[in-house]
């Protein structure tokens, strides 16, 4: 693969991975508000497949994906994982929860390698680990493990398997088509815990959901584009750029700013990301 593919991969997953934390943000506030971690999954899924047909106009979908067990495979870990991961939000500080979920990127570098046959590096190894490092000092969690810091880690343990089976399949269909499956059939499966937990409907309210299911979407068709453009586990340590958004979301939405140790974790990230993309030209 030549370097300028690999560069706009890079940046499409970049920039997919700073609307997901977004999307979580709206989440949490809506959590904060009361609101059941089961209706922010469905009304997720629900309104993000609607958005994003009529954001293509119902036009370049294969509808053929319903009818294959891999799609309503991949569809199940991603909608447990959010769930999981919107239930660790509502009962433990981000900061944990991000912690515990980024497990998700290594998973997925060697599942990638075992089930898919990727090839790995030592280089590209170490800049993994290096980035979960810079997570790590960034978050610092404490060292109880919480049923909230278990949720996080089980969403983090299925995120990973959802990458994996991402690359899997983006090659089979359109990232349209990949995208609208997942985000349908999660909310065929979340309905009837979804629709019992409908809360009263306030213009916040609404706005929060639509937030979060659009941020949500965006960030997963650029996500699913990249993957087609090649390999999960060159891509693994750009999934961290997600804890950079988040930063940034804690800063203009709940005031809260990084101390030193968080500046010098969020350039490790920064390092980790950069390196593995210019590994490339080598």
């Amino acid at each position: 693969m030549t370097f300028a593919p690999m560069l706009r991969a890079a940046l499409l997953m970049s920039a997919g991975m700073c609307f997901i934390p977004v999307g979580d943000t709206a989440g949490k506030l809506l959590g904060e508000a009361g609101v059941a971690p089961v209706f922010i999954a469905w009304s997720r899924f629900a309104l993000g497949a609607v958005l994003v047909f009529c954001a293509f106009g119902g036009r370049g979908f294969d509808f053929r994906v319903f009818r294959d067990w891999r799609y309503w495979l991949r569809a199940v870990i991603i909608t447990v994982a959010v769930t999981c991961i919107l239930t660790a939000l509502t009962t433990e500080p981000i900061a944990n929860v991000f912690a515990a979920f980024f497990v998700g990127p290594i998973l997925s570098y060697f599942l990638a390698a075992w089930m898919l046959g990727e090839t790995i590096t030592r280089a590209r190894t170490i800049l993994l680990f290096a980035g979960f490092c810079g997570v790590l000092m960034v978050v610092r969690p404490g060292g109880d493990l919480s049923a909230g810091i278990g949720w996080a880690l089980l969403a983090g343990m299925l995120y990973g398997c959802f990458l994996v089976a991402t690359k899997w399949l983006s090659g089979t269909v359109a990232p349209r088509s990949l995208l609208f499956s997942h985000l349908t059939i999660g909310a065929i499966l979340l309905t009837p815990w979804g629709t019992a937990a409908i809360p009263e409907a306030t213009g916040m309210t609404m706005a929060l959901v639509v937030m979060s299911a659009a941020a949500s979407a965006m960030g997963n068709l650029l996500h699913t584009i990249a993957t087609r453009m090649t390999d999960a586990s060159r891509l693994a340590p750009f999934v961290y750029v997600q804890l950079v958004s988040a930063t940034l979301m804690g800063i203009v939405v709940f005031g809260t700013w990084p101390d030193g140790w968080s500046l010098a974790g969020l350039a490790l990230l920064l390092v980790s990301g950069f390196g593995a993309l210019f590994l490339q030209r080598r």
